[in-house]
């Protein structure tokens, strides 16, 4: 057994699985909360706490946005990922392919889960945006260092456990996107490394928080942003520096 765990913590993705892993313990958990909650919730109370928890849910990821957002060192880089950003996105019209993927989804499951198009986009910003991403992901590629993924999957799994139950299904999907996402930068450690530098990941974690402002004015209704089509803005600071 000893050798076993000792084989699985040499691989330099299991930072990466094991997150995965925590991501849908805590969605399946919080699913099945929501599934009590939608059983009891004929009486109008138990309805009226899940509105309230998903404005409240809402508030805390404005904030997670807003303290992201403010990191950034030169708001120009952060402008210009925006822009470029967001004309790719609509070139490529991601936010359509992710909404007929969600919608299929739907039919198929009679929307016993919910809206999972909004719960997937907005699980995969939560979890995949930030230092700690990226530099747990450069960690276990390149030193077989996975404690700051370890310390992601434990905040990851309380995270999971509170967004599936209120945004449904889709959080659950998200774990796919997470186990990819930084399992793509674990294994191409070696080369994207000397792009990832300090100050390029704050301006990452910039703009993604912003994209995450975006999608907290989505959950309360005040907006309608298509956040799926200015994913690409993410990528545009490491380009911008190359340049410069």
């Amino acid at each position: 057994m000893t050798e076993i765990i000792s084989y699985l913590t040499s691989l330099s993705l299991w930072g990466s699985i094991v997150n995965c892993l925590t991501v849908i313990l805590g969605s399946s958990a919080g699913l099945i909360v929501r599934r009590f909650m939608k059983k009891g919730a004929e009486g109008g109370r138990l309805s009226r706490i899940a509105d309230a928890l998903m404005k409240g849910i809402a508030l805390c990821v404005l904030l997670i946005g807003i303290s992201g957002a403010i990191e950034t060192q030169n708001i120009i880089i952060v402008i210009i990922s925006i822009v470029i950003g967001a004309v790719i996105g609509e070139l490529c019209n991601l936010d359509a392919g992710i909404e007929k993927l969600g919608n299929k989804i739907e039919e198929k499951t009679k929307g016993r889960f919910g809206n999972v198009t909004q719960g997937f986009v907005s699980a995969c910003l939560l979890f995949c945006v930030g230092s700690m991403t990226i530099v747990g992901s450069l960690n276990s590629g390149l030193s077989g260092d996975h404690t700051m993924l370890y310390t992601k999957s434990l905040l990851d799994l309380i995270s999971s456990f509170v967004f599936a139950s209120t945004l449904g299904f889709g959080v659950l999907f998200s774990s796919v996107f997470v186990l990819v996402f930084q399992g793509s930068i674990t294994l191409l450690a070696a080369w994207i490394a000397p792009f990832l530098n300090a100050v390029t990941i704050t301006e990452m974690t910039a703009v993604g928080s912003l994209l995450i402002i975006g999608l907290a004015l989505n959950m309360l209704g005040i907006t309608k942003i298509k956040i799926m089509n200015y994913i690409p803005a993410i990528f545009i600071p490491i380009f911008v520096y190359l340049i410069i």
